[in-house]
């Protein structure tokens, strides 16, 4: 697979360079970040807004984001951020090998998830992906488990890894190295 939109290599222009720093500061930015800074307006704003996302100010824990964040990239096939969040963060939020699995091709009800919260979670992701809807029995389940500032924070953070992942997707960003590839527990395949 050939990228479609090509990730910048160094060496950078300082604008750039300084960009690219405050997106992702220390190691190499991954290529997805690499590729939005071909457009230096829209990688800033994406830039701040993402430093919200994955930021202490979301009204959500870091578990219940990259729980959103996983089935998000799962549900729109966007193997690349699926790969970079579990190399990153899955074991960091307390994620097992086995509730990985299940954000890959299970369901809310698999054996791993045994919170409410948990399964809640991936029944929006679900409903969302499927409809652009919540109906009113999920809805209210949620508004037993989550304020109105979570839910707010839960909804566009779907949204916002939606977009990310037609980003990755369809600018066929090449995996990064180390990340694992997305497994389609029903198939047993591997998805691209």
């Amino acid at each position: 697979m050939t990228a479609r939109i090509t990730p910048l290599e160094p060496p950078y222009e300082p604008e750039t360079a300084a960009l690219l720093h405050r997106m992702m500061p220390g190691p190499e930015p991954i290529g997805l970040f690499r590729a939005l800074v071909r457009n230096i307006p829209l990688a800033d704003a994406m830039q701040e807004w993402g430093s919200y996302m994955l930021g202490r100010g979301l009204s959500v824990g870091r578990r219940e984001r990259e729980i959103v964040i996983l089935r998000t990239c799962v549900r729109r096939g966007c193997a690349y951020e699926w790969g970079v969040h579990v190399a990153h963060f899955a074991d960091r939020v307390g994620l097992d090998e086995e509730q990985v699995t299940s954000l890959a091709g299970g369901e809310a009800d698999d054996a791993c998830w045994t919170g409410e919260r948990d399964r809640l979670l991936i029944e929006l992701v679900d409903s969302l992906c499927d409809t652009a809807d919540v109906d009113d029995v999920l809805w209210a389940r949620l508004t037993g488990h989550f304020g109105d500032e979570q839910l707010l924070d839960l909804l566009v953070l779907c949204g916002w890894y939606h977009a990310v992942s037609f980003v990755a997707r369809v600018g066929r960003l090449e995996p990064e190295p180390g990340a694992p590839a997305l497994v389609d527990r029903a198939s047993g395949g591997r998805q691209g």
